[in-house]
């Protein structure tokens, strides 16, 4: 876990790259782009973005490309707002996480489906053989003794 000055040197890269890349990289590239996320390592020398693009697989590359040009100004107004004296090194990543959720998001729905068909079908069954399929003591008729009373009546004699 990364030390609270860490973390808030992170989030901090987080906004200055995110407001960057919305006033002042006019790169026609750069598609709709969100930083999803900064790591930072526990010395604060690299700092890895992620970011997710809305678009195709084209777009994607065209914005990498777009990225990877506009490290070094990113870099150094990183450097500027944070007035540290070693400015981390930016390195872009692509983030599969909402592309992933997608997925299960699609999964899930499918898997909801699936139960409803089952309690659709359960809907009017009954199920098979007996109402109470367990074994009841058997009832006596009068006059008749189960095994324990003759078994008892023996002992006696």
């Amino acid at each position: 876990m990364a030390s609270p000055r860490v973390r808030k040197i992170a989030d901090r890269i987080q906004v200055i790259v995110a407001e960057m890349l919305e006033r002042r990289i006019k790169d026609p590239r750069l598609g709709f782009v969100t930083i999803t996320d900064v790591r930072l390592t526990g010395d604060a020398q690299n700092a890895t973005i992620y970011y997710t693009v809305l678009g195709e697989d084209a777009d994607q590359q065209a914005t990498a490309a777009a990225l990877e040009s506009a490290k070094g100004l990113l870099r150094s107004e990183v450097g500027k707002q944070l007035g540290m004296r070693h400015v981390p090194t930016l390195a872009f990543s692509w983030d599969g996480v909402p592309e992933s959720a997608r997925h299960l998001d699609e999964v899930l729905a499918k898997a909801r489906e699936a139960d409803a068909a089952v309690a659709a079908a359960r809907e009017g069954a009954v199920p098979a053989g007996e109402a109470d399929p367990y074994k009841k003591p058997r009832e006596l008729a009068d006059g008749e003794l189960d095994e324990l009373d003759q078994a008892d009546q023996f002992d006696e004699d």
